[in-house]
């Protein structure tokens, strides 16, 4: 936007975005209105059209300007013009009234709160809006809605406050906490009967508990500690106050896990949660869901901040089980939605113990464990009407996922034998009255348990619940023997060891993917125990074969087929020598011959129908992939010639697809697991596969041609007579590759190219580093891997540090001392030309643009550089911080002199990488 619109265009905007019938000058006011917000004009004009308060779509779109303008783009202002930036959004929340309408407050408010955040010349700011605004029953809702986003926007990761700004904000807000509580104190007096303004002040004590500013002994002196308690207590306390209250006790409870500086406030708050038993069995009586969840979400919190001292002294002060109990009484919640809120607990719970591992303990919580699964068990059972197989989708589905995974993580605590003999004890109990819902659940629990049995162990149990399966009438519930298809499937590692009942199950499974139903998970369990039981079933393969063969008859998911074929290729690699090319050919044929007759229909792709190749490809993909025959030396590749005869179909689908990147990249992956299959002995394939390769690269930059180069480049580099042609495979990959990359935006708009095109780099430094850095492309790519660091995409970002920390390493790596000089020397030099601004851009990476959990791949290739010569290194570094800024756009100092002295000496005098990285990942905070 070259020039500031007048007031009345953009109102007119404003207008015909909210008003306008027709579509498309909706979608042209938005654009243009998006530009003005991203424009330095929007400061004057979201001013202006506040203090005209023409109407509710004007204001409200002013107010949200002024917000994201604070919150995105502070660093447009001089910090001259701050105190009339600040005056004016002061007067313009003076005028709020019990008329304006909530969303302009909210935005108001954290336009406000933000400003004050970064504005570090507003000393007191807190105290100075108590003063302005307390004293006003009109603003009192306004002032309570800023209290309460202060310190939620402390931690913002968007205000970039910095860790020296933010530890002055908490010594401020602590500071004020006197005065907070002070006047929350009197709302509470005076607006006994306002449920609104109580459910405010609970969310001001939460919100400044999220942060810790709220000292324990300033807070358990008030009456404020007792109030969210008392409400909780009223059997008729409104939804939103209720919440709000559960909200500010769980943020003191937060709080309440450093145990060590908020004792007593642990304390206090265990006795007042247990107070809320009874309100909470009140609220199961009168079937108040809402209520029963925010209880549950209170006694979770509890059990959660005094985990530690529950399992170091259970049953001792704060250790006390009575918490324990209390979520077990949620978990016989007769609605799953409370079980699950206490998951992370037990989660929690069963990582301590499994890493204390002492069996004394473990049987302290053994009774509390068993208890939960038999809770689990009820939660999971369906519902008597249903029909059909369980549903694979929907939330009750997802819970039952989560249940099994949970099962998976605490039934050690429990032991997998008693539990598993319990479920079926359960069942056997219940045989004569039993209900299929009940019987399908305690299958599926058995289920979750199933890989836990040791398979040398257990001959009592597991031979009966077998036995009882396989016996199940035709007119048992579908459910249930869908289940128990599934349950035979968990316990593959089982079988193994009981061969006996092997041909037994497999008729068993051969009889389930008969059924439409069941086909999917007969054909999944049918994959496990395939795998598991390979040795055993070389006799069954080419029963096998004809299954596949006849794959398309059966009602197959696509993930039950694929899984189907893994199954079969892995006993396929387990044949004698002489089966294999012959088993290999029947799996691929009735692939490719498909696959052959789209390529020649000349039927346009439409994805999930008959004409969509993925189909056929993701299969063959699966046969080569799991196909691993143990070859001896001298012996020729069984599955070359094959692989051979499948090529030609596979280079008519690249050439026919080739600007379908969705099919292309299924392409490319079945070639892949093909050469990977075949190793060296895919070498015929090298010239055909690398020239029509770099042909369709040409026209289309699909990255997956870049991933295909690195596999080729992984299993030829090593050959001497294959690195020419490698070479220039990279070259002419890297000419169209970084004309997309230069273009505007251009690595943050192809981070697959990025993260493919540094992949195949690092293979040729692992595979052949000298051919790489003698040629003409190691330099470009060098200073487009230093152009890509800023790059905030995970894999991408991943793939280029990677590329750069063994590209380091190289020059000091002496396993082939033949050329050893000559790396070194090729790697010193080009860093002599772009070390410094290596240096530059990882630094600034890490502090300006990329996520903590990313630092420590690029402190990797920071180490590997000082490693290299720590004296040159110590200049770079020094040269970047002094390149720094000082100060954020509000004036609050960074870094200071100190800061950045202590961050250069614990870096350069750093001895091993992982207290660099501690080093870089602190230092970025100061700029966060």
């Amino acid at each position: 936007m070259d020039q500031a619109p007048s007031v009345e265009t953009v109102l007119q905007a404003v207008q015909a975005l909210y008003t306008n019938p027709d579509v498309l000058g909706k979608e042209k006011a938005s654009v243009w209105l998006g530009e003005l917000q991203k424009s330095v004009y929007a400061w004057q004009l979201a001013d202006q059209l506040l203090c005209m308060n023409h109407s509710l779509e004007s204001c409200y779109f002013a107010a949200q300007t002024m917000r994201t303008k604070i919150q995105y783009a502070f660093h447009e202002l001089p910090q001259t013009s701050h105190q009339s930036l600040r005056d004016s959004l002061l007067e313009h929340v003076s005028k709020i009234s019990a008329e304006t309408p909530p969303v302009i407050v909210t935005q108001l408010s954290l336009a406000l709160a933000d400003l004050a955040l970064q504005m570090s010349t507003w000393k007191n700011s807190v105290a100075d809006l108590i003063n302005r605004f307390g004293s006003n029953s009109q603003q009192l809702p306004f002032l309570l809605e800023v209290l309460t986003v202060v310190p939620e926007e402390v931690n913002s990761r968007s205000l970039r406050l910095g860790a020296n700004r933010r530890a002055e904000l908490l010594d401020e807000l602590t500071a004020a906490c006197p005065l907070i509580l002070q006047l929350l104190t009197a709302c509470l007096d005076n607006y006994l009967e306002d449920p609104r303004v109580q459910a405010r002040c609970f969310r001001v004590i939460g919100s400044w508990f999220s942060v810790g500013a709220i000292p324990q002994e300033t807070f358990l002196n008030t009456k404020i500690m007792a109030a969210p308690f008392k409400a909780l207590a009223v059997l008729d306390c409104p939804n939103t106050l209720h919440e709000a209250a559960t909200d500010c006790i769980c943020s003191a409870l937060y709080c309440a896990e450093d145990l060590a500086k908020y004792h007593q406030l642990a304390h206090s708050m265990f006795e007042g949660v247990q107070t809320l038993l009874e309100p909470y069995h009140m609220a199961v009586a009168e079937d108040n869901t809402d209520k029963c969840i925010n209880y549950c979400r209170i006694f979770t919190e509890l059990a959660e901040s005094l985990l530690e001292v529950v399992v170091e002294t259970p049953n001792q002060g704060l250790g006390s089980l009575v918490t324990v109990d209390l979520l077990l009484t949620c978990v016989g919640h007769h609605l799953y939605e409370v079980a699950e809120i206490t998951f992370n607990f037990w989660y929690r719970l069963s990582e301590e113990l499994y890493q204390r591992n002492i069996q004394q303990l473990t049987q302290v919580f053994r009774p509390y464990i068993q208890r939960l699964i038999i809770a689990l068990c009820r939660h999971c059972q369906l519902e008597s009407d249903h029909e059909g197989v369980p549903d694979a989708t929907g939330d009750f589905e997802e819970f039952r996922l989560r249940v099994s995974e949970l099962i998976k993580d605490v039934v050690f605590i429990a032991g997998s034998s008693c539990c598993f003999a319990q479920m079926f004890e359960n069942l056997k109990d219940q045989s004569a009255a039993s209900t299929w819902e009940t019987s399908e659940a305690a299958l599926f629990v058995m289920t979750a348990i199933a890989k836990n049995i040791l398979p040398r162990e257990e001959s009592d149990i597991v031979p009966q619940v077998v036995q009882a399966i396989l016996a199940l009438p035709p007119e048992t519930h579908v459910a249930v023997r869908y289940t128990s298809i599934q349950l035979l499937g968990e316990l593959s590692e089982w079988i193994e060891q009981h061969p006996q009942l092997l041909d037994p199950v497999l008729q068993y499974l051969l009889a389930g993917l008969q059924n439409p139903s069941m086909a999917s998970m007969a054909a999944t369990a049918l994959q496990s125990i395939s795998t598991q039981c390979k040795d055993q079933m070389t006799n069954h393969f080419q029963g096998l074969v004809n299954i596949v063969q006849a794959m398309d008859s059966f009602n197959l998911s696509t993930d039950a087929a694929i899984g189907l074929l893994k199954g079969t290729a892995t006993i396929l690699g387990r044949l004698h020598y002489t089966k294999i090319s012959e088993g290999l050919r029947q799996l691929c044929l009735c692939q490719i011959d498909p696959l052959r007759r789209l390529i020649e229909s000349g039927e346009p792709v439409k994805q999930g129908t008959p004409t969509d190749p993925t189909v056929w490809l993701d299969r063959l993909a699966a046969i080569f992939r799991y196909t691993n025959p143990t070859i001896t030396n001298g012996q020729k590749h069984p599955c070359q010639p094959v692989i051979m005869e499948m090529w030609p179909v596979l280079s008519q689908a690249c050439n026919k697809y080739q600007a379908d990147v969705r099919v292309i990249e299924r392409c490319c992956r079945c070639i892949r697991f093909a050469i990977r299959c075949l190793g060296k002995n895919s070498a015929t394939l090298l010239t055909p596969l690398v020239t029509q390769m770099v042909q369709l690269y040409a026209v289309h930059q699909h990255s997956c041609f870049l991933y295909l180069g690195s596999i080729l480049v992984d299993e030829y580099g090593g050959e001497s007579n294959c690195i020419p042609g490698l070479l220039e495979m990279l070259q002419a990959f890297c000419h169209p590759t970084f004309k997309i990359l230069e273009e505007h935006n251009g690595l943050r708009n192809h981070p697959d190219t990025v993260d493919d095109l540094f992949r195949l780099c690092l293979r040729f430094v692992q595979r052949s580093p000298l051919s790489f850095l003698q040629s003409a492309m190691c330099k470009p790519l060098l200073c487009c891997a230093i152009a890509a660091c800023s790059l905030d995409h995970k894999d991408a970002n991943a793939s280029v540090m990677k590329f750069l920390s063994d590209f380091i390493k190289c020059s000091r790596e002496k396993e082939d001392k033949d050329d050893f000089e000559a790396r070194s020397l090729a790697v010193k030099h080009l860093l002599n030309d772009h070390g410094q601004a290596l240096v530059h851009a990882t630094i600034n990476a890490c502090v300006f643009c990329l996520p903590s959990y990313m630092i420590p791949d690029v402190a990797e290739v920071l180490y590997e550089l000082m490693l290299v010569d720590r004296a040159t290194f110590c200049v770079w570094l020094e040269m970047t911080l002094k390149a720094l800024p000082t100060e954020n756009s509000g004036g609050a100092v960074t870094a200071t002199r100190k800061q950045l002295t202590d961050f250069h000496k614990s870096v350069t005098t750093a001895e091993e990488l992982k207290s660099l990285m501690h080093a870089v990942r602190d230092f970025s905070r100061l700029y966060r």
